[in-house]
């Protein structure tokens, strides 16, 4: 027992992962209980399916990893039904189960996996095409290792429950709730890093600012909730203006900021930034539908610049923001009375 003892604590020590856990319990359970084939299940309580995930096959009989079988026919399920958690005489007792009779499995013991809510997660299973006993340091041993397994799979989850809510934590923190675009401050990391490779290539960084025009009038005009759905209508319009290399953000309130990365050559640079105005500003101008109701917009002010490489985020779009400025006044000349 001494040497069961020590090679469990080594185990349970030593594993990173589940597999490196029921690996050797696999085997210690078949010295123990003396059957050839030691496996441990997975069970999909709402797809009604039981899948062996690991096997360890030490004789003629064998239990397949990957193996799936309709939960309700398994020997597992007539187990905890019944209470029974071994029996040297699997034809007597479930002589109808199919999956029994193809594996040819005589012996069966197994011990069900929960977790601490009392979710049935897997079991743990030993079985033989042979008639055995089974004994009380048999059975310790397979309730023991079940336990181990349960703690083991529960603690994975909910490290995966807490890199799910980080990794949902850390994209609400960058994201823009409205429009579901980046925020301000996945922005400024964005130009940061274009800024960065800019400087490296010897390139510039396109920057554009978007505020649209007569966005008062039309909450006010219809209400904070159409006001909503017109940012988000044009949240839509200008992602499909811009180059698949660019991003598209929310700065706040009726403001938008697009960045991403330009040519080499200050002259084309110079060029695509107007290119990219023209495109953005053409993109948003027509029949925009709110709530059942066809807006003929005008269109948006629209700054766009090539930023140096020595610039810093901020300064960047500092000079995207007072070129819109410069376009805003231009467009409230051209007017017409």
């Amino acid at each position: 027992m001494d040497w069961l003892l020590a090679r469990l604590s080594e185990s349970v020590s030593s594993a990173k992962s589940l597999e490196e856990l029921t690996r050797p319990l696999l085997e210690m359970l078949e010295t123990v209980t003396g059957l050839e084939s030691t496996y441990l299940t997975s069970i999909d309580l709402d797809g009604g399916v039981q899948l062996v995930q690991f096997a360890r096959n030490s004789g003629e009989m064998e239990i397949p990893e990957g193996l799936e079988v309709p939960w309700s026919d398994t020997l597992c399920k007539r187990s905890i039904d019944e209470g029974r958690s071994f029996t040297a005489d699997v034809e007597s007792c479930w002589g109808d189960s199919e999956a029994a009779a193809q594996l040819g499995i005589r012996t069966y013991a197994s011990s069900p996996i929960y977790t601490s809510t009392g979710l049935l997660v897997g079991t743990l299973c030993a079985a033989s095409q042979d008639n055995h006993s089974f004994s009380d340091r048999s059975r310790s041993a397979l309730n023991l290792f079940s336990k181990l397994i349960a703690q083991h799979i529960e603690r994975e989850m909910l490290v995966n429950q807490l890199r799910a809510s980080n990794e949902h934590l850390a994209k609400h923190a960058l994201t823009d709730a409205l429009t579901g675009l980046p925020n301000r401050r996945s922005l400024l990391d964005e130009l940061a890093r274009l800024l960065a490779r800019a400087a490296r290539e010897g390139s510039h960084v396109m920057v554009g600012v978007i505020d649209l025009d007569g966005f008062k009038e039309i909450n006010d005009t219809f209400g904070h909730a159409a006001g909503d759905r017109f940012l988000q209508a044009c949240a839509r319009r200008i992602g499909l203006a811009v180059r698949e290399s660019d991003m598209l953000a929310r700065l706040g309130g009726d403001e938008f900021a697009i960045v991403g990365p330009g040519p080499r050559d200050a002259g084309v640079a110079c060029d695509a930034t107007v290119t990219m105005a023209r495109r953005v500003s053409d993109s948003l101008v027509g029949s925009i539908d709110i709530d059942g109701v066809e807006l003929h917009y005008r269109g948006a002010s629209v700054g766009y610049i090539a930023a140096a490489s020595d610039w810093t985020p901020d300064h960047a779009i500092s000079m995207a923001d007072k070129a819109m400025y410069e376009d805003k006044r231009g467009r409230r000349l051209r007017k017409p009375a």
